[in-house]
């Protein structure tokens, strides 16, 4: 997998660095977030939508974004439709 670096949340501390980066060869984009709290997580397991089981997959994970980064997320968006127009 070659990832490329899209953008990183420059509000938070040294500590922390929500980031976006994208992945061309599988058109997907690949979040670092936080983690979410056991309650707000058992309430994102417990939703029942259409067409998927209840609960969080193994293989899955939910993680926190901020807002502020609406920007990055669109810039990361954009490099993957650009990529896609180039496959």
């Amino acid at each position: 997998m070659s990832l490329q670096f899209i953008g990183i949340d420059r509000q938070t501390g040294d500590d922390e660095s929500p980031t976006v980066w994208i992945d061309q060869e599988k058109g997907e984009l690949v979040f670092q977030g936080w983690k979410l709290s056991p309650q707000l997580e058992a309430e994102c397991a417990a939703l029942e939508l259409t067409g998927n089981a209840v609960g969080i997959p193994d293989t899955e994970a939910v993680v926190r974004i901020p807002a502020r980064m609406v920007d990055v997320i669109r810039k990361a968006c954009d490099a993957l439709e650009c990529a896609d127009h180039v496959r």
